[in-house]
């Protein structure tokens, strides 16, 4: 383990410290090399100059897929020649399964911020909550369309809900695992709410009968969130799709036109989150840089470039900003929430959700 990085107290697992002097943590990261940061956004770019400005500091941001990451993470690991000295990743579950365990990264919470992030999103230490929302077009509709997530499997909206194709994307199959193990009785209270009855079913689950049941309706499985912002958001649609997408795309609403609403009232949840954890390099050569940067992003100063996207800080003390374009603040108690308790469980049944997905997709 590098220098500076505080003996575990199980696998991967770093703790607070005894007491946090930013000052000295300053001096230390002013002694050792540059560093970079690997994210999947590119506003860590902006994130990486402004800490580096701050603290006189040189820090790069670099934008990195999370497949990517954790290709390059393991690999940079097992040559000890590490280039990614913290990590920015939202695959949780593959972190849980694949860096931790092995001690490709570390787990390091600030000791200030023990009491202001939730305990829950501490080990492995969560930097933010990002979400993934149902969005209609509020030109085309004067409110939202669909009320219960039952109707998205309906005639009505067949060949009309825009969603990533859950084959390329592990967050959807992460979610599709949630929702049997955290939401399902919700999913089956939705549905006797929308057709009067208990559900009855041969799937294992009310949430498998609903995946089944959606992908069986043709929805349109895209290759990312752009083209579902498109399909739901440009003005002057009759019929235009129903969506779910990231919330950072409702900067599209100012930048190109777009007619993005929130489906605010959707039972039983408007969207869903998951979380992306903020760890270090277990071999940098600059862990208290390293350090100095998970503190710094945990701050409202840090991470205000991804609260303009709709980033939920895990610090509990920063507030969302008012101009936040989707709104998200406000409909955030209403968000199917992520359980990293479950995240391995999530990772190990990947591939049987997608093999789910993809037998009963109809195009």
């Amino acid at each position: 383990m590098a220098a500076g990085l505080l003996a575990s107290a199980s696998a991967g697992a770093l703790r607070a410290e005894e007491a946090f002097d930013l000052d000295a943590l300053v001096a230390a990261a002013k002694a050792e090399k540059p560093i970079n940061i690997y994210d999947s956004t590119g506003k860590i770019v902006e994130m990486a100059e402004n800490f580096s400005a701050k603290y006189g500091l040189k820090a790069t941001g670099m934008k990195v897929s999370a497949n990517s990451q954790l290709e390059m993470i393991i690999r940079e690991s097992q040559s000890s020649n590490v280039q990614g000295d913290v990590v920015l990743i939202t695959d949780a579950p593959a972190a849980l399964a694949q860096l931790l365990p092995e001690g490709f990264v570390e787990n390091y919470l600030p000791a200030d911020m023990a009491a202001k992030i939730p305990a829950e999103l501490q080990d492995p230490l969560a930097i933010s909550t990002n979400a993934n929302v149902w969005a209609y077009n509020t030109e085309a509709y004067d409110k939202c369309p669909v009320s219960n997530i039952w109707e998205l499997t309906e005639p009505k909206w067949k060949g009309k809900v825009a969603l990533v194709d859950p084959l390329t994307k592990g967050s959807y199959t992460d979610w599709f695992n949630q929702l049997e193990t955290h939401g399902n009785d919700q999913v089956a209270a939705a549905y006797k709410a929308h057709f009067g009855k208990d559900i009855e079913t041969t799937e294992k689950s009310a949430a498998a009968a609903w995946i089944k049941a959606l992908a069986q309706n043709a929805p349109l499985a895209t290759d990312g969130d752009d083209p579902i912002s498109e399909a739901v958001g440009v003005a002057g649609q009759k019929e235009p799709f129903f969506g779910l997408l990231s919330s950072a795309k409702f900067r599209d609403n100012e930048d190109k036109g777009y007619k993005l609403g929130i489906c605010a009232d959707l039972k039983p949840w408007v969207g869903w989150t998951y979380i992306k954890l903020g760890l270090i390099a277990s071999k940098t050569q600059s862990p208290n840089a390293a350090k100095l940067f998970v503190h710094y992003i945990l701050t409202e100063e840090g991470i205000a470039p991804q609260m303009k996207d709709g980033k939920v800080p895990t610090n509990t003390d920063i507030k969302m900003p008012e101009n936040e374009p989707s709104g998200l603040a406000k409909i955030s108690d209403r968000l199917f929430g992520y359980s990293s308790a479950t995240g391995l469980d999530d990772f190990d049944r990947r591939e049987e959700w997608q093999d789910f997905w993809r037998v009963n997709y109809s195009k």
